[in-house]
């Protein structure tokens, strides 16, 4: 009985000391649980984070701005270009023939314009002409009218005296020929003076037509020199634009275009990438979103490079919808099974361009994006 005892007395000791250590075990969680606590609230709470991340660039997509055929490219895909280089070359027989009628259109208008000019002072002497035979024509009517009063009275006088045998028959006739004789005169003198007035208001008209091609411009500002002369400039810029060059630095990629191939004007022929402004599209929980501001810093992580590799942006815009809004079939939430979907808003962040030359990145690889929200 004794031996039973001497084996059975340590079992409260046991179970004190059991005791003692969940408590102690308790105290701990309770003490990591209230830390993590503080943690979260002080700290981790004012981090966002998301694994929906993708590296983006505004592509520059390079098409021709005249069409022809092409000559020569210069690049292939995946090399790297700086703006500038020649990508591709086409034939400009065309625009060069193009330059050499608009220069020889330009050098004709120069010197149409200075026959304006010079049929200025020519008509200016057709009206003093003018103005002279004007002149003339009236002293002729004036004279002629003279002349046929004159016959007109002496036709009267002898008609009066012949009645009375004073004046013979030959006589007569005579004053009756000479009447007849200065009315047609007259009527003469009548329209050379009227057309001595419609030859001057010609020549007056003339030169006014003449004066409105060189009104207020010299040769340099006449219309028509100006109008040849923009299109030799777009003849000598279309010429210039038959070598495309690279509009950013940047790498090529989706090249569509090949040697002796016809293009059009706007056809897409291939694209840079332009990787050292890349950024990240980050798509972040709409609940995730009440304070992130732009100009917030963020930390990135390249699923290419590894979490000891860190990238560091700062947030430059938030998305005017989500992805579902601008979808080509947006989803229909006011119909009856409506089940609702916590949605994503893409947020922008600009990489710094320094880390980008040292760790290039390429269009849509993964990231993960932390956004520090404390400021």
């Amino acid at each position: 009985m004794s031996d039973t005892q001497t084996t059975t007395l340590p079992a409260p000791d046991n179970t004190l000391r059991r005791k003692r250590l969940f408590a102690a075990l308790g105290g701990v969680i309770a003490i990591s649980a209230i830390g993590y606590g503080l943690y979260w609230h002080f700290h981790a709470s004012r981090f966002i984070s998301t694994d929906n991340a993708y590296t983006a660039a505004e592509v520059a997509q390079v098409t021709p701005s005249v069409g022809g055929t092409v000559a020569a490219v210069k690049v292939v895909d995946t090399q790297s270009v700086k703006q500038g280089d020649i990508l591709v070359v086409i034939d400009d027989t065309d625009a060069r023939l193009a330059l050499a009628q608009a220069e020889a259109e330009l050098g004709r208008a120069v010197r149409r314009v200075k026959g304006y000019v010079a049929n200025d002072s020519g008509l200016s002497a057709q009206i003093q002409a003018r103005d002279a035979d004007e002149h003339r024509a009236a002293a002729q009517l004036v004279a002629a009218e003279s002349d046929f009063e004159r016959a007109e009275i002496d036709l009267k006088r002898r008609e009066a005296l012949a009645g009375s045998g004073s004046v013979s028959g030959e006589e007569l006739t005579r004053a009756q020929n000479a009447f007849a004789t200065a009315r047609a005169n007259l009527d003469v003198a009548r329209a050379a003076a009227a057309q001595a007035r419609a030859n001057r208001a010609a020549a007056l008209g003339t030169r006014e037509a003449n004066a409105v091609l060189i009104e207020n411009a010299d040769l340099e500002s006449n219309p028509e020199v100006a109008l040849a002369r923009a299109r030799r400039d777009q003849a000598r810029v279309d010429l210039e634009r038959t070598v495309v060059r690279a509009p950013v630095d940047g790498v090529i990629a989706r090249r569509q275009v090949q040697v002796g191939q016809r293009i059009q004007a706007g056809a897409p022929l291939l694209n840079v990438v332009p990787v050292q402004q890349m950024h990240v599209d980050a798509n972040f929980k709409e609940v995730q979103l009440d304070r992130v501001k732009i100009g917030q810093t963020v930390e990135l992580h390249s699923d290419r490079y590894g979490s000891d590799v860190v990238y560091h942006g700062v947030v430059e815009g938030i998305s005017g919808g989500t992805g579902a809004a601008f979808a080509t079939i947006p989803a229909q939430n006011a119909t009856g099974n409506w089940i609702k979907v916590v949605q994503r808003l893409p947020v922008r962040v600009r990489l710094k361009a320094e880390e980008l030359i040292e760790r290039p990145l390429q269009v849509g690889l993964s990231m993960v994006a932390t956004i520090d929200t404390r400021n």
